[in-house]
């Protein structure tokens, strides 16, 4: 006959909730980080986590061509490592892009901390600016891929940090992005022969 246990298995080690953040459906992309509470400009408010991975493996885990869209949790910390924050990684992962950030992140040797840029509303989506490098081969499209929804009238559509004497693509993107905005909201035509 074979033995039974009423032992459960062990639960998770779950960390205490952040005081400052919570995890919520976002307006910009999937999900978001808000504050929880008012914060005020300067406060440190998160390490952002994950396992530290060289370039090539990084390279490997995540190949942007077999993408159908872009979307890594992977922090560049300098020219040799980064941080995959789908392994190990804490809730800083979801923060999201915005052009106009409230949020500033900050690498500290291996480390990488997220601080309040501005005073943060209770309710308020954070944000910081991904400042994705901007590649001399890009086109619009690359821009595309890259895209960014954050909302902001500053936002230039794409998580690139674009320099300014390109900024002809953003002008361009921007225009197919309205574009297309206005071909998704017109309504079909209706056939007259009923």
């Amino acid at each position: 006959m074979a033995r039974t246990t009423t032992k459960r298995p062990a639960a998770r080690k779950r960390n205490p909730p952040n005081p400052w953040l919570v995890l919520r459906r976002s307006k910009i992309h999937g999900r978001g980080v808000y504050a929880r509470k008012d914060i005020p400009r300067g406060t440190r408010l998160i390490e952002y986590t994950g396992e530290v991975i060289n370039n090539a493996e990084a390279d490997r885990r995540y190949e942007d061509d077999k993408m159908s869209r872009h979307h890594t949790f992977l922090f560049i910390l300098n020219d040799r490592w980064c941080v995959d924050a789908a392994v190990g990684g804490n809730i800083a992962r979801f923060i999201n892009h915005k052009c106009d950030p409230n949020c500033v992140a900050w690498i500290e040797g291996k480390r990488i901390w997220i601080d309040a840029l501005t005073d943060i509303r209770q309710g308020e989506e954070l944000g910081y600016e991904y400042e994705y490098d901007f590649d001399s081969t890009y086109t619009i499209e690359d821009l595309a891929f890259y895209g960014c929804r954050c909302g902001s009238p500053k936002c230039r559509g794409t998580i690139v940090d674009v320099p300014k004497r390109k900024w002809h693509m953003v002008r361009e993107l921007r225009r197919r992005m309205r574009a297309g905005r206005r071909a998704s909201t017109k309504r079909p035509e209706r056939s007259s022969d009923r």
